[in-house]
């Protein structure tokens, strides 16, 4: 690429173009060729037309209206060539598309103006397929983050801690699922779309979590994943304006995000949320998330994410761990074990109560999850027996919650953390 001032204005366009038109692209070309690897194939070779063509001839009025006729033409040529992938593709309609350019394009249905008008609905259509109950939850994971957010393989890879070839695939195989088993690149019928919708909120807010709270390897936050969530979130909340249960999980991560610079000491080792410094807090994404929180609450349907938020909101209000309303709190994780019941609920429920009422009145809630064995390998539920044992006064027996805790920390700052404080102290 040209190395002038054109030359750079060209890259930084192309490269922004790619963060902001690449799931666009792929999508309206995947519902329309009914294949997302040959959707991806025509989209990575528009991408390369324009790294030329935009230094010489500058960057185009509607960068995504020219990348999508330019990758539509190139799949043609792949259709004409006899690539099998576009088996799918009605002939008729690729017939009506000729090397004359964007003009031919549009007579066939498909011009800029069209393109524009009908992302939302393709993009739309992406994110279901790539959600789809049908496919694993890790590939569910992956195909959002390498087709809807536009990471690279060797980003979704390192992101995880797996080889770049062991992702890669997995995405085959996915995109050959999607294709065999005739998955549609389209948004579910209204009777089915409450169910659909919930695997993607569910997929979006798995990405966060993971950037949120590392389940591997030694770094405690990754900001590149939660960043990416973050972006899905908001992308979920324009394309379903009504749904306020996706408006609570983007309120729910940015209120979460907003303490993420007191949750890690300047030498890397992690801060419980009674220690963090609430001045590292930051207060323009907390009201934000009140925001987004308070305008979902308006419509009187609360739902999972929107409690958790308001469980979020009264930690991110507070001026101290001390003065957090923990009876509410205690209150709204009842609310949430009612509506969604699950141990991990109850593991939280219990350190509410525990902090409302006493360490005894929160080990009676912990108790059965204890027991089942439910959720012994997660570290978690350790943590929160110790932390109630000690309040009720049962060091001892805390020391050896503690110890399972760092036994089953899946990331080595949090389990170093855990025996330097409660099993090893100096």
């Amino acid at each position: 690429m040209a190395a002038g001032p054109d030359g750079v204005a060209g890259a930084t366009r192309l490269e922004r173009a790619f963060r902001e038109e690449w799931g666009e692209v792929v999508a309206t070309l995947a519902r329309r060729l009914g294949d997302l690897q040959a959707a991806e194939d025509a989209a990575a070779e528009a991408f390369a037309v324009a790294s030329v063509a935009w230094a010489r001839d500058g960057v185009p009025p509607n960068p995504g209206g020219w990348l999508t006729v330019t990758a539509w033409r190139k799949a043609v040529d792949a259709y004409r060539a006899g690539g099998a992938r576009t088996a799918s593709v009605d002939p008729q309609l690729l017939g009506e598309v000729t090397a004359a350019g964007p003009a031919a394009a549009a007579a066939a249905g498909l011009g800029e103006q069209e393109m524009t008008q009908t992302l939302g609905d393709d993009r739309l259509g992406l994110i279901f397929a790539c959600c789809h109950p049908a496919l694993a939850e890790e590939v569910r994971v992956a195909l959002t983050l390498r087709f809807v957010a536009g990471l690279s393989t060797r980003e979704i890879a390192a992101a995880f801690v797996v080889p770049e070839a062991t992702l890669a695939q997995r995405l085959v195989r996915a995109k050959r699922k999607i294709r065999e088993s005739g998955i549609r690149f389209t948004v579910p019928s209204q009777e089915r779309l409450a169910e659909r919708l919930r695997s993607v909120r569910a997929v979006v807010y798995l990405v966060f979590n993971e950037g949120f709270a590392a389940g591997g390897g030694a770094e405690l936050i990754r900001r590149d994943l939660c960043d990416e969530a973050l972006w899905l979130g908001r992308l979920l909340r324009r394309l379903f304006p009504d749904d306020g249960e996706s408006a609570g999980l983007l309120a729910l991560m940015l209120l979460h995000q907003s303490r993420a610079a007191a949750r890690v000491s300047d030498d890397g080792r992690p801060v419980p949320l009674a220690e963090q410094d609430r001045a590292l807090w930051d207060a323009a994404l907390v009201a934000a998330g009140v925001a987004v929180l308070d305008k979902a609450l308006l419509r009187h349907s609360p739902g999972p994410y929107q409690l958790q938020a308001a469980i979020a909101a009264l930690h991110g209000t507070a001026a101290s761990f001390e003065s957090t309303d923990w009876p509410q709190i205690a209150l709204l994780y009842g609310a949430l074990a009612r509506l969604d019941p699950s141990p991990i609920v109850e593991v939280n429920r219990a350190v509410a109560v525990g902090m409302a009422d006493g360490g005894l009145a929160g080990l009676a809630v912990l108790a059965p999850v204890v027991a089942s064995g439910a959720l012994d390998q997660y570290g978690p539920l350790h943590a929160a027996h110790g932390f109630l044992l000690e309040k009720a006064g049962y060091a001892e027996r805390a020391r050896g919650a503690w110890a399972r805790a760092a036994e089953t920390a899946g990331n080595s700052a949090v389990r170093d953390e855990l025996l330097r404080r409660h099993v090893d102290p100096i």
